[in-house]
Parts: structure tokens; C-alpha cells; sequence
């Protein structure tokens, strides 16, 4: 369904009531600072941008890991990260070569571009991860690095989350950089949690947590820990002192301690995969994660398969305490280039939000072949 002005459909349906609460609190600095509400919205897809990044056939990288040139993201870009430095944003994005056809089968780069106004990307050359003969190799080879997700530090270090694909079991792993374009890669984030025992285990998909401070989205502690999101099909949780080594949080029979799972009948019915960074507020914590609507099981308003982005609301002082989330997607496949590519089925995946010049960007990949973006400006919500 389409609506004027190309406005994304933001339903907002909370336990049976209808909200969207936008609070803006006043802090002790020269001018008012806007603090984030949940839900968070409404986003609206830009008239005349999208998509705002698409394959580039004649980009040339030379590959440590085949010892050639390549073209490095002839066959898609898509799930990109987001991050402010300086005034300008910064984009990191995922890209094939065309080595092969599916889902998966092809080597995944994470690319580099840069924008004043968070619609006109410039991009790099070559990219800044990507499988190279390093103590990642044996994580890396042959499928590489995918789908990053991006926050800072208050001090101003990048922290990066992105899956390591040896094309047989996926793992989450860190990399750190202060310019964005030299990565120091930290490995996978759980190995040395619990004597090894999540090393060898699938991981995928972190959203770490942060916070507005004088108007910059940055990462934060809470209880004196940092933490993050993480899982693919279902939402876990775990816990670091230092941003590179991470613990997951079990429960009381020493399992994964599942956070948030699919709903029968809803478009997150298939899996809740978490999206970008999540948002300390004084209202809770905001997470925006992706839902796979399962065929037969799910929500007969969307197509089977596709995916759709949520949201949810975490308590602020207990971030394991699911309090609600939308029953409904505040964003789904609609444009012609969100249901072609390689995933048909339809697909808007978010995985990097930021704030910036006063607004959120959101940026989703788009049936896993380009990238997009939808703005939420809260001046209009007032």
C-alpha cells in the first residue's frame, strides 16, 4: 500500500493501545537537548534518493586472499552501518563480488563511504575489512567479512561488529579504529568467554548500547558494563569491561538466556534479528531489530519471508527486561527495489542508525543488492 508523500506507514499498536510519545527534556547545556522516545518515528523514505548506494562493476581491489584483482562489489552492496565523525557521516556497507550466484556462496568486503548531508555518499576505492592474511584468516576464508554494525566511544574509538563467514559457521567478531579506514581486527567477540565455549558456536548480529550525550550518539555503560544485543533468530544478551571481549548471559540452566523471540502470527513470526546500535533512554531502551515473517505462521499483511524492521522497549535499569514492542513493522518492503535482487521475497534489513544534524538516518539494505536510508526528523513531531 502507498501513502502521500511517500511516507513510511508507522503503526505504533503497543499492547492493544495506539502511542507515539515523543518527549524533549531540558538539560543543563546553552540549548535544548532532544531526548529520543519510544517508539522512534515515524521514518520517511526521501523522495528522489533511493537508493543511495548500488553496485559498483568496475571498482578494483587487489585480494590478499585469491593473490588477484577483483571486482569487489560487482554483484551487491547492502546491511551497512552508520557512524558520525566530524561533520560528515560515515557509511559502512557490505559488498559481493561476483565469484559466484546465492545467498551466501560469494566473498562479502566491507566498503567505506562518506557523506555531508547523509544522502550523497562518496565512496572509497577498495575497501577497509575484508579477508586478509591475518590472525582472523582461519574466521575469514573463504566467505569474509559481512554486515557491519558501528558505534564510538565518547573518546572517539570506532567499534565495529561485523560476521566473520569461513562458510561454515558464522561469528561475531570486533575491530577497532579512531579514522575509519585502518581496522585493527580484535577477533571474535566470545572467545574467551566461558573457556572457549561460544568460539565454535553460530553468532551473528550485534547492537551494542548507546546513548544520546550532548547531541552525539555514543556508547554507554550501564551498571557499570557495557552491553549489547546479539542473535539471529532470537535476541541474547552479554556483558564486556573493555568493548572487545564480550560474555553472553546465560540463565539458570546455563543456556543462552533468550531476551526476545518470534511471535506466531506477527511479521517477526520467522526470527527477531537485532538491527543497529540500541538507545538508552529515560523511557527504556530502544531496539530496533529485523522480523522475518514466516510463510504460513506469519502476518498475512506482509509477504512471506519478507523483512520487515520493529522495534522494542527494554527497561532502562534491566536491559535482560523485555517491557513491549510494535505489534506491527514501522518499516517494510514497498519500493521496487526492496523486493528484487537477491532476495525477491522483499526485504528492508536495518542495521545503522544515527543522529545527525538534528535528525535520525536510518539505512537498511534492500533485498540484500543496494542500500537505502529513511529519516525521521523530530522537529516535525513536535
Amino acid at each position: 500500500m502507498k501513502f502521500k508523500n511517500n511516507r513510511t506507514p508507522f503503526v505504533t499498536t503497543i499492547l492493544g493501545i495506539t502511542s507515539l510519545v515523543l518527549l524533549f527534556c531540558s538539560c543543563n547545556h546553552s540549548n535544548q537537548e532532544y531526548e529520543p522516545a519510544f517508539p522512534l518515528g515515524e521514518f520517511v523514505r526521501p523522495r528522489y534518493v533511493n537508493p543511495i548506494i548500488v553496485p559498483d562493476t568496475t571498482a578494483l581491489f587487489h585480494c590478499p586472499m585469491n593473490n588477484s584483482d577483483v571486482f569487489w562489489e560487482k554483484g551487491d552492496v547492502f546491511n551497512p552501518g552508520v557512524v558520525v565523525k566530524g561533520e560528515k557521516l560515515h557509511l559502512l556497507y557490505r559488498a559481493e563480488d561476483n565469484s559466484s550466484v546465492g545467498i551466501g556462496t560469494r566473498v562479502s568486503r566491507i566498503g567505506l563511504a562518506e557523506s555531508p548531508d547523509g544522502y550523497t555518499m562518496n565512496k572509497r576505492n577498495a575497501p577497509v575489512i575484508y579477508p586478509d592474511s591475518d590472525q582472523n584468516k582461519a574466521y575469514e576464508w573463504p566467505g569474509g567479512c559481512e554486515d557491519p554494525r558501528i558505534a564510538v566511544t565518547e573518546e572517539g574509538t570506532f567499534v565495529l561488529f561485523y560476521t566473520s563467514w569461513d562458510r561454515k559457521t558464522a561469528r561475531l567478531c570486533v575491530a577497532t579504529s579512531t579514522d575509519l579506514i585502518h581496522w585493527e581486527k580484535q577477533g571474535p567477540a566470545f572467545a574467551k568467554a566461558y573457556e572457549g565455549r561460544f568460539l565454535n558456536e553460530w553468532s551473528k548480529a550485534s547492537s551494542i548500547l548507546t546513548c544520546l550525550k550532548n547531541d552525539r550518539q555514543v556508547i554507554k555503560k550501564i551498571n557499570g558494563h557495557y552491553f549489547m544485543y546479539w542473535g539471529e533468530y532470537v535476541i541474547y544478551g552479554a556483558t564486556s569491561t573493555d568493548l572487545l571481549n564480550w560474555t553472553p548471559i546465560l540463565n539458570e540452566d546455563n543456556e543462552l538466556a533468550v531476551l526476545m523471540s518470534p511471535r506466531k502470527g506477527c511479521f517477526d513470526s520467522d526470527l527477531t534479528e537485532c538491527g543497529p546500535p540500541a538507545i538508552w533512554t529515560e523511557e527504556g531502551i530502544i531496539l530496533l531489530y529485523n522480523g522475518k515473517n514466516k510463510e504460513g505462521e506469519g502476518d498475512h499483511q506482509y509477504a512471506p519471508n519478507a523483512y520487515c524492521a520493529g522495534q522494542a522497549l527494554f527497561d532502562k535499569n534491566d536491559p535482560e527486561k523485555l517491557i513491549t514492542r510494535l505489534d506491527k513493522p514501522f518499516l517494510f518492503p514497498e519500493e521496487e527495489f526492496e523486493k528484487s535482487g537477491q532476495y525477491p521475497a522483499g526485504t528492508v534489513f536495518i542495521e545503522g542508525l544515527v543522529y545527525f544534524q538534528q535528525k535520525w538516518f536510518l539505512y537498511y539494505g534492500c533485498a540484500d543488492s543496494k542500500v537505502a536510508v529513511a529519516v525521521y526528523d523530530p522537529s516535525t513531531q513536535q
